[in-house]
């Protein structure tokens, strides 16, 4: 078994190959944080599994999130201490043994603003949420919560205007580059035998007596069809599933309402601060979150039922963050301080009958027709135990026994050995002359894979060169995506492999059309190719510039959808 997969041309004309040739006991359709945790915990208890993804792995609300492994802090509130319990179990899990180098400790400030009984009620909440983190704990638990009086919180934040609280209470959480620990989570499936493709859609399904038992598959990019042979399918397309469940037929035992979450980004030097910020507002949470060298700042949190593959953000979106996070500031942020700007839909249950599907406040599992496992709702940090309970039910229906899951024990790629190459950082760096800040900031990318990645560059030096416009990434990295990592177009590379895509003003245009001549020679891309590529991002960038100084939401989905798909999934058949 190969250490670190390869998912380049050559895998993937191989796993078409496979999908047409083998019979596989799990498919998976959904490419995100949830079906790629299904992928990982079926190849794991030893099921034959594929997954496939219609666009790209975590295109859709898995690269649109807070990027937070948290325990929920707000769920206190509505008194679901089971929900905390399990996700403070799962970053504890995350930062300890399962991905410490893509999931990280996070300093909170929660600022409070009323006197004599706001201090005592946040306490008793932040008590029961350190209490709840340390039951069970794997390691020495994050510090406990600690009080601030209004001058102790602004020397760690003094951006706070001083009239915003009246102290606070430092507490910690996580965080993770969620598009990167989703890529990560697919090919630690690929790792333990999982076929795993992008760009590959199903459009219809394969009944025998009634029974699911397959699905027939599009190659997105030729065109090709493909019919898969499964003992059960697993729809873990989030927003989608309702879309899915038509295309099986039947009437699905939940549905899924789409709710569209909006998050600014800012360069770090726009808010003077050390820590993470979160803020009550009258609808929900808003949070300041340090990002490397930006800060994010959201969310909202309004209906969608547009289109589902590209939910666009308006004037009037950015301009409730603004007003929020401005009304603690004491220098306000502006639309000109804005450096990205992303919007993602999450997948939020309604349920139709809890008698027949296995339903909890945090997702839920269902046999929605014979061969067919749904698993929706959830939060990211929870994918584990959703995907978890999804291959439970699966078990039901292959023709042999399977094993209980064992992903808590298993590690993602590159959290092996990681803590030892943290030590040896400096001697990596001198190694490949890159300086100890870039060497750290692959190190949190690719943990222990590293080297791997930086041995591309041994018999071309200018691979070590940054990009063109995204200093913080090296060319190196784009090589390896399109080799090692499934990047089939310059958006799978600027918009989830790395983030330049919210990380810089121009969004990514003046690094376009470097990173495509990088990696031509992997793709097999000509001089038309790279043009292409390069046309189609800038007018996705350009689309989703005119769709945020839109006043509404129906405006702005018709500026964003205007830009042409690189990627031609079926129109009205977008599943994932």
């Amino acid at each position: 078994m190969s250490a670190v997969p390869v998912l380049g041309p050559e895998q993937r004309a191989a796993a078409w190959a496979a999908l047409a040739a083998e019979e596989f006991e799990v498919l998976v359709v959904g490419g995100g944080v949830t079906g790629a945790g299904v992928a990982l915990d079926a190849a794991t208890r030893g099921l034959k599994t594929a997954m496939v993804e219609a666009r790209d792995f975590a295109s859709g609300t898995s690269s649109r999130s807070s990027k937070l492994f948290h325990g929920g802090l707000r769920y206190l509130e509505q008194f679901d201490f089971g929900l905390v319990r399990e996700a403070l179990h799962e970053r504890d899990l995350a930062v300890n043994r399962i991905s410490p180098h893509l999931v990280k400790p996070l300093q909170f400030l929660y600022p409070l603003t009323h006197r004599v009984w706001e201090r005592p009620y946040v306490t008793a909440g932040l008590a029961l949420y350190d209490g709840l983190a340390r039951f069970g704990a794997l390691s020495e638990p994050m510090p406990a919560q600690k009080h601030l009086t209004r001058t102790g919180a602004r020397k760690l934040f003094p951006a706070l205007r001083p009239d915003a609280l009246v102290g606070a209470v430092r507490y910690y959480d996580a965080q993770a580059d969620d598009a990167r620990h989703t890529l990560t989570v697919a090919l630690t499936a690929a790792k333990y035998g999982a076929t795993v493709l992008n760009s590959a859609e199903v459009v219809s399904f394969t009944r025998v007596g009634g029974r699911v038992v397959g699905a027939r598959v599009r190659d997105v990019e030729t065109g090709q069809e493909v019919d898969v042979r499964s003992e059960v399918v697993v729809n873990a397309t989030g927003v989608w599933t309702d879309d899915l469940q038509t295309l099986v037929g039947g009437r699905g035992r939940f549905h899924v309402r789409a709710s569209k979450g909006v998050h600014i980004v800012v360069p770090r030097d726009r808010i003077n601060g050390e820590t993470g910020l979160i803020l009550k507002t009258e609808k929900s949470v808003l949070f300041v979150i340090p990002w490397g060298s930006h800060w994010i700042v959201g969310t909202t949190d309004t209906d969608w039922d547009l289109d589902k593959a590209h939910p666009a953000a308006s004037k009037a979106d950015i301009d409730y963050i603004l007003e929020h996070v401005n009304a603690v500031l004491t220098t306000p942020l502006s639309h000109d301080d804005i450096s990205g700007v992303y919007a993602g839909l999450r997948p939020l249950l309604s349920g139709e009958s809890e008698d027949t599907s296995q339903l909890s406040r945090e997702h839920a599992v269902a046999r929605p027709s014979p061969g067919v496992i749904s698993v929706a709702g959830g939060k990211y940090t929870t994918y584990r135990p959703m995907a978890a309970d999804a291959v439970d039910a699966v078990a039901e229906d292959v023709t042999r026994s399977i094993p209980a899951s064992v992903t808590e024990d298993i590690p993602l790629l590159g959290a092996e050995g990681y803590h030892a190459m943290v030590n040896s950082l400096d001697r990596l760096a001198d190694q490949w002359g890159i300086g100890r800040y870039r060497a750290e900031h692959l190190l949190n990318r690719f943990g222990s894979m590293t080297p791997d990645v930086l041995a591309l560059a041994a018999e071309d030096r200018d691979l070590l060169q940054p990009v063109p416009g995204a200093e913080e990434y090296l060319l190196v990295e784009m090589v390896w995506g399109a080799a090692h990592e499934g990047a089939l177009h310059l958006d799978d590379l600027l918009a989830r492999r790395t983030r330049i895509s919210i990380e810089t003003p121009h969004r990514g245009t003046e690094s376009a059309e470097p990173v495509a001549r990088a990696v031509a020679g992997v793709l097999g891309w000509d001089e038309e190719r790279i043009a292409n590529e390069v046309a189609a991002y800038q007018a996705r960038v350009e689309a989703e510039r005119r769709s945020q100084t839109e006043s509404n939401d129906q405006e702005a989905d018709a500026a964003r959808i205007a830009a042409p798909e690189i990627r031609r999934v079926a129109v009205g058949r977008a599943l994932v």
